[in-house]
This record gives C-alpha cells, structure tokens and sequence, in this order.
C-alpha cells in the first residue's frame, strides 16, 4: 500500500473517530432540517407526515427538558407522581403542536449560517428559512443542550427573537395563575388539546 493509500486512510480514520465522540451542533441541526425538509416533500398524506415528523422530534427534542421549563417554579410544587403524569401528557401535546404546525409546510429550505458557543452545556445555532414567494425569510435561531456530545438536544427555537419555550412557559403560567395554582387544570388543559 502506497503512503498515499495510507495517509488517506489514517485521516479518514482520524475523522470519522473524531466525529464518532460527538456530533457538532451546527452539523446536527442541518441534519434535522433535512430529514424534516424530505419527508414534507414526500407524495404522503398529512398523517403520515405527522406521524414521521413525530418520530424525528422525539429523537431531536428534549421534550422532557422543554416541559419542566415550560412549568416554571410549579415544577417544585410537584410529586413523582404528578411529574410522570405532566411528563407523559406534555409529551402528547407537544408532539401534536409540533408536527401538526411543521405538517402545513411544503419543503422548507431552512440553511444553517453559523453557530455560537454560551457554554458546554448550550450552542445557539442560527438558521434561516429560506422565502419563497408565499413568505417571507424567516430568522431561526436553536438552543441546542449539548451537556452529552454524543447527544444533542433542540431546547428552544428563537423564531424572529420570540422564544417558542419562553411563550409556552408564559401560557401554562397563566393557566395556573388564572386556576389557584391547581396542577390538575393544567393536566386537563394538556388531555383536551391531545384529543382534539
């Protein structure tokens, strides 16, 4: 084998090993987008597109860590019970919310610009939807959690500077605010949407 040969090998040795440790937020969002991008392309009912779209999500988000931040302080308030019980039905809603939303477009082109460290737990990754002559571009910023290399979460889409995570938080706030602070109304708030 020629040095050549070798050296080619050793280097794409070297970098799938590399890459093989941890996965580049930047790198993990285009990838994400992509998989989205295609199967909103694909010839298949809005079902069927809900249900893929599903599936990318729970492997993507950290659902769990969007919906205890999404309680706010009244997560301290709960038991284990009640936090299986909340985790179980946010997961539902999310889902639902997310990929029904996404489900109303038809190949977005979303191209990842840049990416900016805060710390090892968290990378913002800016992104932007490319317009089409139905819409405008569209700024998208993720909060990636990136505590596992191996494992990168989405946290939060800053969509236009307005923080999806941020809103929710502030939606489920009030609905507790506006119900004495009852979990139980939440819950029910969380089983209607999923049923509907």
């Amino acid at each position: 084998m020629s040095f050549k040969k070798k050296l080619i090998i050793f280097l794409l040795f070297t970098f799938c090993m590399s890459n093989a440790n941890s996965i580049e937020p930047d790198i993990f969002v285009q990838s994400t987008v992509n998989r989205a991008s295609q199967i909103l392309s694909e010839n298949i009912t809005k079902n069927e597109k809900i249900n893929k779209l599903k599936l990318i999500a729970k492997d993507t988000v950290d659902i769990r860590g969007v919906g205890f931040y999404s309680l706010g302080s009244a997560r301290k308030n709960l038991n284990n019970e009640q936090k299986a019980k909340y985790s179980e039905l946010f997961e539902n809603y999310f889902l639902k919310s997310f990929s029904s939303r996404l489900a109303e477009y038809t190949n977005p082109e979303i191209n990842v610009l840049g990416k900016k460290v805060l710390n090892k737990n968290y990378t913002i990754v800016n992104s932007l939807l490319v317009a089409t002559s139905e819409r405008p571009e569209v700024k998208i910023d993720w909060r990636i959690y990136t505590k596992n290399p191996d494992n990168p979460l989405i946290r939060d889409l800053i969509i236009e500077g307005l923080s999806l995570a941020r809103t929710q938080k502030e939606e489920f706030t009030s609905i507790l605010n506006s119900n004495d602070g009852k979990i139980e109304e939440l819950f029910k708030k969380l089983e209607e949407f999923s049923k509907n």
